[in-house]
C-alpha cells in the first residue's frame, strides 16, 4: 500500500512553483546520524542562513573569522562594525589594530607560534579574529589548527562567549586558506581540522558551495560513518 505524506511545505499549492530543479545554486540536505545523542560532540553546519544577519539578530555570543594587518574591508569583521552602530571600531581601526599587534609581538614575542587571536568587543558580540600570519598572504590548514586551539581555549568555560559560530575559510577574498597543494581545501578537511582542535560551535558554509546542486550534504560533523565505507568501496 502507498503511503501519501498530507504534509505540505507552502500555503496554496506553492510547492508546484517552487521545485528545485528551477534554481541552479542549490544543496540537497541529508538527514544526519542519530546514534550518538551526547552534548558537544558535533559541529553544526548551518546551510541556508546568514551568518552576518544571525550575528546582528543576537543569535551568537562570538563569531570567529580572519583578520590581517593590511585590509579588512571585504571580511565579515567589516560588514560587522559597520552596522553595529554601539560599536567604537571601524573598519580602519580593526585594521590598524592588528597591525600594531604584529608590531609588538615582532619585538616582545618574536618567538612565539602564530597564528594569534584577537579579540575585537563590538558590544552586541565578541569577534574572535584569527590574525593571518605575518608576511603569508593566506592562511594554512595548520594556521587553521593552532588558532582553533587557542580558540576553543578561549571559549571553554565562559558561557558568556556562547553559542559562538565560525566562517568556513573558504571562498574569501582577503584571508585565503590554501591547502598542502596550494589550492583551497575542502569543506570537510575544514571541518576536521576544527573539530580535531576542540571547536564544536556552528560554522557557515561559504556562497560558493551552493553550486552543488548534485552532491547530498549533512547537517553536522562528523559525518556519518557510511561515507568512509562507500569510499572504501563498500555499498
Amino acid at each position: 500500500m502507498t503511503v501519501t505524506s498530507q504534509v505540505h511545505i507552502y500555503d496554496e499549492g506553492a510547492e508546484d512553483l517552487l521545485g528545485s530543479e528551477q534554481f541552479a545554486d542549490r544543496v540537497s540536505l541529508l538527514p544526519g546520524e542519530r546514534t550518538n545523542l551526547e552534548s558537544g560532540r558535533r559541529i553544526r553546519i548551518m546551510w541556508g542562513q546568514d551568518m552576518l544577519l544571525d550575528a546582528l539578530d543576537g543569535k551568537y555570543r562570538a563569531v570567529v573569522c580572519g583578520v590581517n594587518d593590511d585590509d579588512n574591508s571585504h571580511g565579515l569583521i567589516a560588514q560587522l562594525v559597520n552596522r553595529i552602530t554601539t560599536s567604537q571600531w571601524s573598519v580602519q581601526s580593526v585594521t590598524s589594530y592588528a597591525r600594531m599587534f604584529h608590531e609588538s609581538v615582532s619585538v616582545h614575542a618574536a618567538y612565539d607560534r602564530e597564528p594569534y587571536v584577537l579579540k575585537y568587543d563590538l558590544d552586541s558580540v565578541l569577534v574572535l579574529a584569527l590574525l593571518r600570519p605575518k608576511g603569508k598572504p593566506h592562511f594554512t590548514l595548520d594556521d587553521l589548527s593552532r588558532g582553533f586551539r587557542t580558540i576553543w581555549k578561549m571559549i571553554q568555560g565562559r558561557g558568556e562567549r556562547r553559542p559562538v559560530a565560525s566562517v568556513s575559510f573558504l571562498g574569501a577574498r582577503s584571508n585565503k586558506l590554501v591547502g598542502p597543494d596550494g589550492q583551497e581545501p575542502s569543506f570537510e578537511s575544514v571541518l576536521r581540522t576544527m573539530y580535531d582542535s576542540g571547536y564544536r560551535g556552528d560554522v557557515y558554509p561559504s556562497p560558493c558551495m551552493w553550486q552543488f546542486a548534485n552532491v547530498g550534504v549533512f547537517p553536522s560533523y562528523p559525518f556519518p560513518q557510511g561515507i568512509d565505507r562507500m569510499r572504501a568501496g563498500s555499498s
